[in-house]
């Protein structure tokens, strides 16, 4: 998937859209951005075919899954970041199911945030890998399942593939270690490896290494 070039962000609070709005300006500087404090508001932004969508579950309006749903049924073809505070797995188990595309925790780093969204924009999932395995039920979102690594990712797992640390991984490509390791987290899950030689196997079956 190129750049989006209209981003749904899905947030009650001011101060998380706007921090989300300055990271999707920083990735994406061209992209229109719609912002909603609810989810009805939401759910009428949606159907202008947003390309990417960032939602929080906790917004007014409608439950957390069953609102979210709704947004993915109002843009069928956008691409799903859930960025929330809930670390409950059967809510996890309830979003993939829906379809989303990513989960997040609000608490994760700046760079893994970023990690995320540009992952997922990209046409990969980010999630744990136990919730990877979880059949989804949106026909887009399961058409999705068969996307392989982004360029960067490829980068991270054959340099992981010579052995090299974090620290050398991020003095070679130009990046700092904790965006590397933010790297490392997606590839697992991804790939539904256990640790990095399972990764390396796993991306030498795929023909990336």
């Amino acid at each position: 998937m190129s750049a989006p070039t209209r981003v749904l962000i899905c947030d009650d609070h001011p101060m998380v859209r706007q921090s989300l709005a300055a990271t999707v300006r920083r990735l994406w500087p061209d992209a229109e951005l719609l912002e909603a404090g609810d989810f009805p508001t939401a759910w009428a932004f949606a159907a202008r075919d947003p390309d990417l969508v960032l939602a929080d579950l906790g917004m007014p309006g409608a439950a957390a899954v069953d609102g979210v749903r709704e947004l993915l049924a109002q843009a069928p073809r956008a691409r799903c970041l859930v960025v929330t505070g809930s670390d409950e797995d059967a809510t996890a188990v309830d979003l993939a199911a829906a379809g989303v595309d990513g989960i997040v925790r609000k608490t994760a780093t700046p760079a893994m945030i970023e990690a995320a969204m540009a992952l997922v924009a990209g046409g990969g999932r980010y999630m744990p890998a136990h919730i990877m395995a979880v059949p989804v039920q949106r026909p887009v979102a399961a058409a999705r399942e068969a996307v392989t690594l982004t360029g960067r990712q490829c980068d991270v797992l054959r340099l992981m593939a010579e052995g090299k640390s974090n620290k050398e991984i991020g003095r070679d490509l130009g990046i700092a270690p904790d965006t590397v390791k933010s790297h490392v987290s997606q590839l697992f899950a991804v790939l539904g490896a256990i640790n990095r030689a399972d990764a390396c196997m796993k991306g030498k079956s795929l023909g990336v290494i």
